[in-house]
């Protein structure tokens, strides 16, 4: 399934859909799953990458199980909005996963989204060391929890 828009998303999901979300790192992939009613994004554990076939098995076991129906991408953009050597890798992860998915794959911005769940995982006083296991899950879900706003925004526009 090819690229699309979030808005594009909001037109073709069909109701009670799974929609999952992933923080793409050089040494884990985090990964959240939100309910059916597309209110809550929810962490998974974090995947370990190895090499490209094993991490995309991985993850798509990891979709199957859970019934994801869409899967959403965060977008390490630089703060000025450019796109450096990590959004370049997450393309090229992404453009090897599309043969293997028929999901449709939305591109989210996810700016500020490790300092995000940096600063949750503190405030709940998660130790540095577990903090380290699950940062990645965390942004994950605070990447899914931004889509799932706005796709719960396009789909009942009069609720905003």
């Amino acid at each position: 399934m090819p690229v699309v828009t979030i808005e594009e998303l909001a037109e073709t999901l069909p109701p009670r859909s799974v929609v999952a979300g992933i923080d793409l790192g050089t040494k884990t992939i985090g990964v959240a799953v939100s309910d059916p009613s597309l209110s809550l994004a929810s962490p998974r554990p974090v995947i370990m990458r190895k090499k490209f076939g094993v991490d995309a098995e991985a993850l798509l076991s990891l979709l199957a199980r859970d019934g994801a129906a869409a899967l959403i991408v965060g977008l390490p953009v630089n703060m000025d909005g450019s796109a450096g050597p990590r959004v370049q890798a997450t393309r090229a992860f992404v453009r090897n996963l599309m043969p293997l998915t028929e999901l449709p794959i939305v591109f989210w911005d996810e700016r500020l989204s490790t300092v995000a769940a940096e600063r949750a995982l503190l405030e709940m006083d998660v130790s540095r060391a577990k903090r380290a296991t699950r940062i990645d899950s965390a942004a994950a879900s605070f990447i899914l929890q931004g889509a799932l706003d706005r796709l719960r925004g396009l789909r009942n526009p009069q609720r905003l």
